[in-house]
């Protein structure tokens, strides 16, 4: 199953890679071993530099991407022309998940912070996994199902971070560059959809609103208008 090889190939001797490959990540787990060994090659390897982008805001969104080494920035031109800096991700996270399911565009941009390894998949080849091998598409489907679950209460916590963490830490770091601080957290007029929201957190934006609601009931957002408070970690409870 393993293509960890040929990243390491690619990374050069002696350089230290993430173990996971896309078979061993939580969106294809229980997908059959056999099914990763027949795409490997098809597998789209980059060695980027640090500076680099692995894509812009607005180019076609049609890949996933596993880091398996370095860190990239997500960030996000405003209408105000301003850059915002979204979210940190490093070796071992996925990035664009969501991409093989719907079509569009990059909602975000992604630039490398360091020498960064990663392995993507595109659409085509999604397709032509699933096709060949429909184990891989059933997988998958539970494997969200069980998130949406998870997202639901109705079942205990899985291995990654909550999604509700997972919002809460995006929003803490868009307030923090553009936000006002006030007492006990920030106050911003919020400058992202909620497609861009679900972009971020790997999530389809039914379950972003879904989220942003529980995240209101915890008391850790409140909206008045078009302004969204985000409460401080350490004055919550």
């Amino acid at each position: 199953m393993s293509n960890s090889c040929l990243c390491n190939e690619l990374a050069g001797p002696g350089v230290v890679l993430d173990l996971r490959c896309f078979g061993q990540v939580w969106l294809f787990e229980s997908a059959p071993p056999e099914a990763w060994g027949a795409i490997s090659k098809n597998l789209l390897r980059r060695n980027l530099a640090a500076g680099e982008d692995l894509f812009r805001q607005g180019d076609p969104a049609d890949s996933m991407y596993l880091i398996k080494m370095g860190s990239v920035k997500l960030w996000k031109v405003t209408e105000e022309g301003r850059i915002l800096t979204l979210d940190i991700r490093k070796a071992g996270d996925l990035l664009g998940e969501n991409v093989l399911i719907e079509k569009g565009e990059y909602p975000v941009g992604a630039t490398c912070l360091e020498s960064t390894l990663t392995c993507g998949i595109n659409r085509k080849s999604f397709e032509n996994l699933v096709l060949n091998y429909p184990m891989v598409g059933l997988a998958v489907i539970r494997n969200l199902s069980l998130r949406i679950e998870h997202l639901s209460g109705k079942v205990g916590a899985l291995s990654e971070p909550s999604l509700e963490a997972r919002l809460y830490e995006v929003l803490v770091n868009v307030a923090r560059e553009v936000g006002t601080r006030a007492p006990g957290g920030w106050t911003i007029a919020f400058p992202l959809t909620h497609e861009e929201i679900g972009f971020l957190v790997g999530a389809h934006r039914v379950s972003v609103t879904r989220t942003l609601g529980k995240l209101r009931d915890m008391g850790k957002i409140r909206t008045t208008g078009k302004f969204l408070f985000i409460s401080d970690s350490a004055a919550i409870g």
